[in-house]
């Protein structure tokens, strides 16, 4: 009789199969690693694996999460996690039955992102800009500097994942650019639009690295990335960018714990709608799939509604 393939052996094969069929992400399949892993540890400790699993002990896991004070959201991850795998199991013969399927996740009510004011984004831009001016005469410290203001920019004007946006290639920078191209998840590409700040910014960037380069040795190596990196990746990291960025928001007077990639993000997409743009055209900016993911801004379309109606409405008391 054959022994059932391990645990560890199974993530392997699940995640083969969502970067090869689903064309899923370093990040995403990373996601999954560590919360497929954290349920094999809880399983083998019911002396249980994903091969012989029962729904009660998948139960059990779910209220184990809730014990240890995972929110709604992470659980219901978990959940969608679990669903996968076993259902992957179930098509690959793997088991002969699925145990997550009647599974029910938690209640959740709809989780409104954190944003940044408008004022709060100048504010960060300002200062930004302030410290690319007023860097050293050093010019590694002068690129730095310019460099988290080229970043803060393209963010806020394109509303780009962070992955995608430290990815960025330097064929995006061309001056004539009004358009780049970005490969997002899935790989699967999109057209966003620059403004006229972030273009020039990204020249201003670019300018202060290419007369970095001239003060070094000529055989330097010529890198593909627009924000390239020593490390592994070639390209700065999403992590570097982040602590950049709570650095400046502490510049700025802003609090730290406040102000991430992802806020900006999604700054960007809720001062479009505010401003009157239309929630499928934010949903193509921002390269969701599904427009119920764009749908967590409807409090924002929904807030200026109200406010149209009660500024212009004939019969608004005011």
């Amino acid at each position: 009789m054959r022994a059932k393939p391990s645990d560890a052996r199974l993530i392997d094969l699940f995640l083969d199969m969502l970067a090869a069929e689903q064309g899923a992400g370093a990040n995403t399949l990373d996601a999954y690693r560590r919360d497929l892993t954290d349920l094999s540890a809880f399983l083998a400790g019911e002396s249980e694996s994903f091969a012989g699993a029962e729904t009660q002990s998948l139960r059990d896991y779910l209220a184990d999460l809730d014990t240890r004070g995972f929110k709604s959201s992470s659980v219901a991850r978990r959940l969608s996690a679990m669903r996968h795998l076993f259902r992957f199991l179930l098509n690959e013969r793997i088991r002969a039955d699925d145990p997550a399927a009647i599974l029910s996740g938690p209640k959740r009510g709809r989780g409104l992102p954190k944003v940044l004011s408008i004022s709060d984004v100048d504010r960060l831009l300002t200062r930004a800009k302030a410290l690319a001016e007023e860097a050293g005469t050093s010019s590694q410290e002068r690129l730095r500097a310019m460099r988290l203001y080229c970043l803060l920019e393209v963010l806020y004007a394109t509303g780009l994942r962070v992955s995608e946006l430290v990815a960025l290639p330097v064929s995006a920078s061309r001056s004539d650019a009004r358009m780049i191209v970005v490969r997002g998840k899935g790989n699967k590409e999109r057209l966003v639009p620059l403004n006229e700040a972030s273009r020039h910014a990204m020249a201003d960037y670019l300018a202060a690295m290419e007369a970095l380069k001239g003060s070094r040795a000529k055989n330097a190596v010529v890198s593909k990335w627009l924000f390239p990196s020593f490390g592994e990746s070639g390209h700065l990291t999403r992590q570097h960018f982040a602590r950049d960025l709570k650095e400046l928001a502490a510049a700025a007077g802003l609090a730290p714990r406040l102000v991430s990639p992802h806020v900006l993000r999604h700054a960007f997409a809720s001062h479009l709608l505010h401003n009157g743009a239309d929630l499928r055209v934010v949903q193509t900016l921002l390269g969701h799939t599904d427009i119920s993911t764009t749908q967590i801004y409807t409090h924002v379309v929904e807030e200026r509604l109200k406010s149209l109606v009660r500024d212009l409405h004939p019969l608004s008391e005011g």
